[in-house]
């Protein structure tokens, strides 16, 4: 990992757990509204100008491990296909076919031999998508069968990770990623397996359980037994960057401390002592957290399925274990992040009929907790402001507390504004 990183990081963590207050120039945020939460035309702006314009995590390659292997993906209200073609190259299409809508597949995952068959009238398409053939063909006239290809999905690869993106018009994954990008190279996602995947349903909206990895506030209160007893969460070091992503930096305790979950375990090549002393949750907005350690890390996803639903899938990676089973630590080491993630899924519960209450008017936020805020100001850059419901905007504030050389360092983005303000 970048040594100037590091000793940004380090140096500032004895500043964060002894000062006394926010930065002087550090602004009062206002309440996020409660309605960003419940209100139903707000919720459906979220649908469309955020999770089906976003890049989003869907799968490993590993998932796909052959030609013809393919994955059904169904997070954002559209039901769409992952597929290995014949050249080795994973596409993304949506499960429709271009007659009459039927689904090409209705396994969750699967190999196909050469293509796509509709079960409905029996078109057919190859593993790159073009429709190769249909029943009846003289009924359908001039048709042109080059225009009539599958619909298809933006599909991008960073490593081994498989992102896909409704937008036909995003900028590529590997842009959007910003300094995420250069972070998570050091992890050598190109080497990574696949361990495991699962998932959770939660009854609350979506925010409400993504914000609770966005700040450690609640640690000595929700996770006391848990990770509030090794993580230092007054030392925290909170990096902000462009279009939402950030970073979090909490400092074990004790520097000595192992997880005693993972010992023995393979590691990852070049992460080194940073990584093993230090706790480095990143989000990639808008719904991707990784807490990032030696001997592999977890994906964890948020998605809504409900305007009062949610789901969390956990993907866990591992670096190469050679032949036969991965390591035996790894059914204890899920089971006891399981443990904490239980422990945010019975409380977020209960918030979200708090958030229904006539006594909440809205989330007030603090200096620790400016994730949050930083994720919403991302949100509302990107819903049509001709569109907002009234009153559920948010006043834009952190733009100077943005890390824009992505250096992962507060300070810098502070001495930025100051200069900026100079130069005009």
């Amino acid at each position: 990992m970048d040594q100037r990183f590091i000793s940004q990081m380090e140096s500032g963590f004895e500043h964060e757990r002894g000062r006394e207050a926010p930065p002087p120039d550090f602004p009062d945020l206002p309440l996020i509204p409660g309605g960003r939460y419940t209100d139903p035309k707000f919720l459906a702006l979220e649908q469309r100008f955020l999770w089906q314009r976003s890049w989003l995590y869907a799968c490993h390659l590993d998932q796909l491990p052959e030609r013809g292997s393919y994955l059904l993906w169904n997070r954002t209200g559209s039901p769409i296909v992952l597929v290995r073609g014949a050249d080795d190259q994973v596409r993304a299409f949506y499960n429709v076919c271009r007659h009459r809508g039927g689904p090409l597949v209705t396994e969750a995952s699967g190999t196909l031999d050469s293509g796509f068959t509709c079960r409905y009238h029996g078109w057919s398409y190859d593993l790159e998508g073009r429709l190769r053939g249909l029943r009846e063909e003289r009924d359908f006239g001039d048709l042109d069968k080059s225009c009539l290809g599958l619909g298809a999905v933006r599909c991008e690869r960073f490593g081994k990770w498989l992102f896909v993106n409704q937008d036909p018009d995003a900028p590529p994954l590997l842009d959007s990623m910003g300094p995420v990008a250069a972070h998570w190279r050091h992890v050598h996602p190109e080497r990574l397996r696949h361990v495991e995947s699962y998932g959770f349903d939660v009854p609350c909206q979506v925010k409400v359980m993504l914000e609770a990895f966005f700040e450690v506030y609640h640690l000595s209160s929700v996770h006391k037994a848990t990770a509030g007893r090794f993580l230092d969460h007054r030392a925290t070091r909170i990096v902000l960057w462009p279009d939402g992503h950030s970073l979090m930096v909490t400092p074990n305790r004790s520097r000595d401390w192992v997880d005693p979950g993972t010992v023995g375990m393979p590691s990852i090549p070049g992460l080194g002592r940073f990584s093993l002393e230090n706790n480095l949750s990143y989000n990639l907005f808008p719904n991707l957290v990784t807490p990032i350690a030696n001997t592999g890390l977890p994906f964890l996803t948020f998605w809504p399925t409900g305007p009062r639903t949610m789901r969390v899938d956990c993907h866990w990676f591992a670096p190469d274990w050679g032949d036969g089973e991965r390591h035996p630590l790894w059914e204890q080491r899920i089971d006891n992040f399981n443990r904490i993630l239980r422990e945010d899924m019975e409380l977020v519960t209960r918030i979200q009929e708090s958030l229904e209450s006539p006594g909440f008017q809205g989330v007030r936020l603090s200096y620790q907790e400016r994730r949050i805020y930083h994720w919403h100001e991302e949100l509302d850059r990107r819903i049509d402001p001709a569109l907002m419901p009234q009153g559920l905007a948010l006043e834009p504030l952190l733009a100077g507390f943005i890390d824009r050389a992505g250096a992962g360092d507060d300070a810098t983005a502070t001495h930025s504004r100051r200069q900026e303000s100079i130069c005009t």
